[in-house]
């Protein structure tokens, strides 16, 4: 889970059950993707590599970056393609 506070309002990061538990609206349905190589914070283009490779396809992404690893956010529709794409990436 996680939350965001904007200017704007809340974002809040979460489990569609929780929401639904909650009775949070929410408007998308999103796939969460973890990269499990260890990626410093101060890595330059790893995750530019990444998107850009998705955006490319034409897929959307929301990236976080924590500590040790990288948390994309996809459309639910377009997991199982993006996950296909990253795999690609490995090679």
């Amino acid at each position: 889970m996680g939350i965001f506070r904007e200017t704007e309002g809340i974002t809040i990061i979460a489990s569609q059950e929780d929401a639904d538990l909650e009775a949070l609206p929410y408007s998308d349905i999103w796939a969460l993707i973890t990269l499990t190589v260890h990626s410093s914070l101060t890595a330059i283009g790893f995750l530019a590599a990444v998107t850009q490779k998705l955006a490319a396809a034409g897929i959307s992404v929301n990236a976080i970056s924590a500590y040790y690893h990288d948390h994309l956010f996809i459309p639910w529709n377009d997991r199982d393609r993006a996950l296909n794409l990253l795999m690609d990436l490995r090679n």
